[in-house]
């Protein structure tokens, strides 16, 4: 039934992926505060650095709301969790936010942490259909077919591994849907 779901999942954002376009600038913002629960593996957040943008626990950076979860998961199940929150898997849409879900992910004492990038019939893709226009591999992608699923590291670049490996991962949400 999983399976079904997140294959479902798949092949929703690779139909409705936006049709290739100049990525948006994006501004950096402070890290919001609101009403929402903040889950108990969230990262902990800087008090001085709050505004009412984003719910408590989460970092504002250009339009969207970043959470750092430390839980390990599935890519299947964190995008999953990331869902529960009105969230997706984040994607990295330029350097800047790159560098800023690096910082995250160290700041979680993590080294790595999925993101939403999915290779779906030769094609990367994010989940939340950003589109795929920046990209930052450490090295050459290793078979697509048998590693489908991205994530960061915090020192360099992101990889492609199978979904199927637990790792701590990073949600994101549009600060219009916040």
């Amino acid at each position: 039934m999983t399976t079904v779901l997140v294959l479902s999942i798949l092949l929703c954002a690779a139909f409705a992926a936006p049709a290739e376009q100049e990525p948006p600038v994006v501004e950096d913002r402070t890290v919001a505060e609101g009403g929402a629960l903040v889950p108990e593996d969230a990262a902990p957040v800087s008090d001085e650095a709050r505004s009412n943008l984003c719910p408590t626990g989460w970092l504002d950076h250009g339009s969207r709301c970043f959470l750092f979860v430390s839980s390990a998961m599935t890519w299947y199940s964190a995008e999953e969790h990331c869902n529960t929150m009105g969230a997706h898997l984040a994607s990295a849409t330029n350097p800047s936010e790159y560098r800023l879900l690096q910082d995250i992910t160290r700041s979680g004492g993590q080294s790595i942490a999925w993101l939403g990038g999915f290779n779906l019939q030769g094609n990367w893709m994010w989940i939340d259909r950003e589109g795929f226009y920046y990209t930052n591999w450490y090295a050459s992608i290793t078979p697509v077919s048998s590693y489908p699923c991205l994530y960061l590291r915090s020192n360099y670049g992101w990889g492609n591994t199978g979904c199927s490996y637990s790792r701590p991962f990073i949600c994101s949400k549009n600060l219009l849907a916040c």
